[in-house]
């Protein structure tokens, strides 16, 4: 009896491990095929390769994966040609003044003043030369941002309209028909003072550049822990295809320049917490930045 039952016993197990062995390695591949398509094309886009679309038919967690590589293949795509696109840009940017340079430089030594006189062809020569080393100040500035992006920034208390006022102060002479109009609370901010400077400046530089007439400044109180900073110019509107990718790095700027102080004036404020939006108005264009006030 022990024999019999032993064999069959054995039978019975032999035959449920059969059974249950070919159900199991179909499970297998089933769960491994994808998984083993994904690695492959992760390491495609390890080497740069992103342009072929991953695709996987199910709705369980590997396809939830497989959506989420999905993205970061499309935002790879976009961060390329992006890129691409900003270097075209900056290179003829950059490309730009140096030619200048070289030419009038040249044509100096030929004894010829492209200007009229020696004075004047200097002159552009010296603005070209600002212009270059503005480019290059922004570029390697943004670079700093992104490494300061992933350490501990420096931080104080200051009063955010003391530091307006200063900044408006040493810019507003560059055009002194400019009529200016500051509404500003008394409003204290927890952050890198230096870095909120580089703000105000790259954007008064924008709103000198374009106002028509007149620039206002508002800083208010939004609530508890926040304030608003609107700044005014009578300006032309800015063109709405670039609307909202204005502050991108990676793209070409307003009214076909680099872009680069506007990317910067983002990074700054992404960087404390706060946001940034520009809309047209009917005469003008306005920019509210929300800033976290100190706690």
């Amino acid at each position: 009896m022990v024999k019999t039952l032993f064999k069959r016993l054995s039978a019975i197990m032999g035959l449920a491990f059969i059974l249950s062995w070919l159900p199991s390695l179909g499970l297998a591949r089933y769960l491994t095929r994808p998984l083993v398509t994904l690695e492959k094309r992760v390491e495609k886009l390890a080497d740069r390769d992103w342009q072929e679309p991953i695709k996987l038919e199910r709705n369980d967690e590997i396809g939830r994966l497989g959506k989420s590589v999905e993205q970061l293949r499309q935002q790879l795509v976009l961060q390329d040609e992006a890129q691409q696109s900003f270097l075209q840009n900056i290179s003829h940017e950059l490309k730009t003044p140096v030619m200048v340079i070289q030419s009038y430089i040249q044509a100096i030594k030929d004894g010829i003043f492209p200007k009229g006189d020696l004075t004047r062809t200097l002159q552009v020569i010296e603005e070209e030369a600002d212009r270059l080393q503005k480019l290059i100040h922004n570029l390697l500035y943004l670079t700093k941002l992104d490494y300061l992006a992933t350490h501990k920034p420096t931080r104080e208390i200051f009063e955010m309209d003391k530091l307006i006022k200063h900044v408006v102060e040493r810019l507003r002479w560059h055009r002194k028909e400019l009529d200016w109009s500051l509404k500003l609370s008394p409003i204290k901010i927890n952050g890198d003072i230096e870095q909120w400077r580089v703000v105000l400046e790259n954007l008064l530089d924008n709103q000198i550049r374009y106002a028509n007439s007149k620039i206002d400044i508002a800083l208010t109180s939004e609530d508890e822990t926040s304030a608003i900073l609107h700044i005014y110019n009578d300006g032309p509107n800015i063109e709405p295809e670039i609307m909202e990718t204005l502050f991108q790095k990676y793209n070409k700027g307003y009214k076909g320049k680099s872009g680069l102080g506007l990317a910067i004036v983002n990074r700054i404020v992404s960087l404390h917490g706060g946001k940034i939006r520009v809309e047209n108005e009917e005469n003008g264009v306005s920019f509210y930045i929300s800033v976290p006030k100190a706690v």
